[in-house]
């Protein structure tokens, strides 16, 4: 794993040491080694970050020109097929054994389409043409690696993380507000926009082709080579038997398991003892001679702690396992390196302990498989099962009774309902022991008045309904998830449901949580579950492989890891990866708070009206209510605004 990153310019003389100190900004994702390549007749610089994995020899070092000298490559990440690859592309002598070689042999022989096309793997990457004259950018089908791009004061610049962008000398980083009110909605800043005034995230499956001649500010648009939206848009085969899904399922995630074992380092993986992280381990246990190395973290709370059932999973498997139990004091000493390691305000706080077992990990491997991907492929999340169930059930009601049942349910704070939760608890069945109870009594109050299924889902995912007015200067802005969940065409609910998270959550929350979180200490991350012949075999499945028998979620994938793993060992119910950052917020991180969130503070800031803030937070301290994920998106903008002050101005946005 490495980081990129470049410009094109015709105005710097000095483009070796400008790309050089954009290198050195991203230098934790790729400490082994660091390279610039220049053209200063074209005002061209690529600059590389390596982290070395495969062929840790010179042969490997980037930036790295073809064999004719056509094409010049910085890639970040890995191409599991590339020995397939370099079998198909005969009659060629090899330097090394570096998938970078085998990329630009294909990009010689095949073009970039093709090659695109052609590759099982994550990556992102700057091609050079030197024919065409013309600098490609493009991305893995998922977006599980970053790239960003943009114009600044009429330089083009690119790069795996923003902070390489802010260090070029005529830096423009003016905080785009429509941004940050979608920010304020979902927790992170979806595609395609940054936290900046015209720079981009590039769109999974897509590349981008900037011309030497290319005007200042002309940003073309992304060209597709792969599409979730057009996979799922296809006919379902529903001619599956139950055991023949189960073994084709078994073969490819089989199969995806053991290309992603390829590494000359240390390797291991990231274990919750959950359905997707214990398929893959089974699956890496094996194909392994010796134990494999697993990893897990603990909270001492109930609630959040997921280790026992990990280490249960790792002792059925005989894997070599090390679990970490995680105090307040470890879990709050990663806040302050958030707005860093996130580089643009990023709310999801299971960004601390994905840190934190990306940490443990890293003490004994380079490389780490982790479970993601499986909710969203196999239909995990409660919503899924329930929300259209739900919708069913409320669609006959008229919207002005449903808003007097959400009132009703809110009268209980979501600690008093948990209360009432734990005096029932002894009597109920495991299926209705739920943990947060009142959490999801007040979600389930918050969607009762929709309109249709559509609005059902955009707020079961938002945190705040209507933004634009927190946000001082805010316009409303169209996401790329959306459009693309739109494409569907007319599948159920809950396979709709299911595109929207893979193209938008998926890729902007859950897929930059691991690689920032992991890469701050250059761990490199690997996700079995979306290798895309995974993908495109899920959506071939129909719905009631997925969920089945009315709520059970990713029935498939469960039937794959039964045969690997006692039923009793993975059947819990699902805990997602938290904190208790609830009672954090009024114990020991009250001061911080406060000094965060004081009015004056943000009136001077002029980003967000203060009144909603200070009210949300007074009753958040009283505890009649749980306003945790909503504060906690405020306070990571209002650290990010702070360690990112001198690249961000505050410029309201222009209409």
């Amino acid at each position: 794993m490495c980081g990129i990153t470049g410009m094109m310019s015709y105005r710097d003389s000095d483009l070796s040491r400008i790309v050089s100190r954009m290198v050195e900004m991203i230098r934790y994702r790729g400490p082994d080694n660091s390279g610039v390549w220049c053209d200063p007749s074209i005002g061209l610089a690529l600059g590389h970050a390596r982290l070395s994995i495969l062929d840790l020899s010179p042969a490997a070092h980037q930036p790295m020109e073809s064999a004719s000298g056509r094409y010049v490559i910085a890639f970040n990440g890995e191409i599991y097929n590339h020995v397939e690859l370099r079998r198909q592309l005969t009659d060629l002598s090899w330097r090394g054994h570096s998938d970078t070689e085998t990329l630009l042999a294909a990009f010689e022989s095949w073009g970039v389409e093709k090659t695109l096309q052609a590759t099982v793997g994550m990556f992102a990457l700057a091609l050079w043409d030197r024919v065409e004259r013309r600098l490609v950018l493009a991305r893995d089908r998922m977006g599980e690696k970053p790239l960003y791009y943009g114009w600044s004061n009429g330089t083009f610049l690119f790069a795996s993380e923003l902070k390489a962008l802010e260090v070029y000398p005529d830096w423009r980083g003016e905080v785009d507000r429509g941004a940050l009110a979608l920010f304020m909605r979902y927790a992170y800043v979806p595609l395609p926009y940054s936290i900046y005034v015209g720079i981009r995230k590039l769109l999974p499956g897509t590349y981008v082709t900037i011309s030497s001649e290319s005007p200042a500010r002309y940003l073309p648009e992304p060209i597709s080579y792969w599409s979730a939206a057009a996979v799922a848009g296809r006919a379902p085969r529903c001619h599956w038997t139950d055991s023949a899904a189960a073994d084709e399922l078994n073969r490819l995630l089989s199969g995806a398991v053991k290309g992603q074992m390829v590494a000359d380092v240390p390797l291991g993986a990231l274990l919750s003892g959950g359905i997707d992280s214990s398929t893959v381990v089974a699956l890496m246990q094996a194909h392994s001679s010796r134990p494999v190395k697993t990893f897990s973290i603990g909270f001492r709370e109930d609630d959040y702690n997921e280790a026992p059932g990990a280490k249960a999973v790792a002792e059925h498997l005989g894997t070599d396992h090390t679990e970490f139990y995680v105090s307040p004091t470890d879990a709050l000493a990663v806040i302050p390196h958030l707005p860093s390691m996130y580089d643009e305000p990023f709310g999801d706080s299971s960004a601390i302990p994905t840190h934190l077992v990306a940490s443990l990990a890293k003490k004994q491997v380079t490389v780490a498989l982790s479970g993601d991907g499986g909710d969203e492929l196999f239909g995990g999340y409660n919503r899924y099962s329930w929300g259209r169930s739900i919708w069913r059930r409320m669609a006959r009601v008229p919207v002005p009774m449903r808003a007097m049942a959400a009132s009703a349910l809110t009268l209980l704070s979501p600690e008093q309902w948990d209360r009432f939760g734990k005096l029932l608890r002894p009597g109920l069945p495991a299926s209705l022991k739920i943990s947060t109870l009142g959490e999801k009594v007040h979600k389930l109050a918050a969607i009762l008045d929709s309109n249709s299924q559509t609005e059902l889902y955009q707020r079961l995912v938002s945190l705040q309904r209507e933004t634009a007015s927190l946000v001082i200067g805010a316009q409303d802005r169209p996401i790329w998830a959306d459009a693309q969940a739109r494409q569907s065409g007319d599948r159920d609910f809950s396979e709709a449901m299911m595109l929207h998270d893979l193209v938008g959550f998926l890729t902007d929350d859950i897929l930059t949580k691991v690689d920032r979180a992991a890469m701050a200490i250059s761990l490199e991350t690997r996700m079995p579950l979306l290798d895309h012949r995974v993908v495109e075999f899920s959506w071939s499945l129909p719905l009631s492989m997925k969920i089945r028998a009315g709520s059970q979620g990713k029935w498939l994938l469960r039937q794959v890891l039964y045969r690997y793993v006692p039923k009793h060992l993975v059947e819990r119910p699902k805990m997602g990866f938290g904190i208790p950052l609830d009672s954090w917020l009024r114990g020991s991180l009250r001061d911080w708070v406060e000094a965060s969130l004081e009015e004056s503070r943000l009136k001077r800031e002029g980003y967000f009206d203060p009144a909603p803030i200070r009210a949300k937070w007074r009753e958040h301290l009283s505890g009649r209510r749980n306003w945790q994920y909503w504060l906690w998106n405020v306070l990571m903008f209002q650290a990010w605004l702070g360690a990112h002050a001198r690249s961000a101005s505050p410029a309201v946005s222009h209409h």
